[in-house]
């Protein structure tokens, strides 16, 4: 099953990018923009016809929790609207009033969020609990697509979420959501031939957010498992949104001062920044297995990754 769904998702992949160069859907050079030349998008719909085949099979043939399988369903949702946004460019207040509908449904399905382990306490309040919960999902579902801007940077960065979750929580569906990236990653790495897409970009952060949910109702320290392993999109997208507020720049409008983007600025190739992106990843991935879930293993992330971004400065200043 494993081999059919990266089949699957390679071959879609491909007649994906044949039908969007016939359709001319290609995504433009724009001031946002990393790629010089136009290249087709929405292949992330391969994706994501292939992970919700993927799970749909293995909830009837292995019993996968019924919570989470719904929640991660309802993310048909967020694909569905997400493509609409790609043909069309649908209003903010669209998008936003879809992504709040569904982190709503997904939180309903999960039982909400239980509590919040904040190490020297627990907060169990369900109220404040799924308020943070609620944003949470909305956050990641956007950092996710602001942090897809170069060829690899996000099928990679799945990948390696994905493959860190089967290591320390096992399950099938971590491997499904693995094989379905890496048959769009392949089309995807530089010189890439096709983009994602909001449709591949916005489902895989509201993966990312469910799995949070999902396994610190399991266990409330595995909260800073997912925090820490998905350190290098969120920590790079909080600092740019806090330098751009700070810089009191309209936040609305695009930009290129994530610390991927100007690492490609100051010369790097894309992939070059996607396996150095990676390398830090496999020593979050050594933090967590080595240091285990405590205050000061998430200290060490944090400057871990803040001496990341001052390495990034020293290459291309944030203007």
């Amino acid at each position: 099953m494993y081999i059919f769904l990266f089949l699957l998702s390679f071959a879609l992949t491909y007649f994906i990018k044949e039908i969007a160069i016939k359709k001319s859907l290609v995504a433009d050079v724009n001031e946002r923009s990393s790629h010089t030349t136009p290249t087709p998008h929405g292949g992330g719909i391969a994706i994501a016809v292939s992970w919700f085949i993927g799970i749909t099979y293995f909830y009837f043939t292995d019993g996968m929790s019924t919570p989470l399988y719904v929640a991660l369903m309802v993310g048909v949702i967020i694909s569905l609207v997400s493509y609409l946004d790609d043909l069309f460019e649908l209003s903010p207040k669209v998008r936003l009033l879809t992504q709040a509908i569904v982190a709503f449904v997904a939180l309903y399905s999960l039982g909400g969020l239980e509590q919040i382990n904040l190490f020297f306490f627990t907060l169990e309040n369900q109220i404040v609990t799924n308020i943070f919960a609620f944003f949470m999902i909305i956050w990641f579902i956007n950092l996710y697509n602001f942090l897809d801007g170069i060829d690899g940077y996000a099928g990679s960065e799945t990948l390696f979420l994905a493959l860190a979750g089967c290591t320390l929580f096992g399950g099938e569906h971590f491997i499904v959501l693995a094989v379905a990236v890496l048959g769009f990653l392949l089309w995807n790495w530089q010189q890439a031939k096709i983009f994602m897409g909001d449709v591949g970009s916005t489902l895989l952060g509201y993966n990312v957010a469910i799995f949070t949910i999902y396994y610190t109702n399991q266990e409330s320290t595995n909260f800073w498992i997912w925090i820490i392993l998905f350190g290098v999109f969120w920590f790079d997208a909080t600092v740019t949104l806090y330098r751009r507020f700070r810089n009191k720049e309209r936040l609305s409008q695009a930009h290129k001062k994530h610390a991927y983007q100007r690492l490609v600025q100051s010369g790097w190739r894309h992939d070059r920044v996607v396996i150095s992106s990676l390398l830090v990843n496999l020593l979050l991935f050594v933090i967590i297995y080595f240091m285990g879930v405590n205050l000061l293993s998430f200290v060490v992330t944090c400057a871990l990754l803040y001496g990341c971004i001052k390495f990034v400065d020293s290459k291309k200043g944030f203007a």
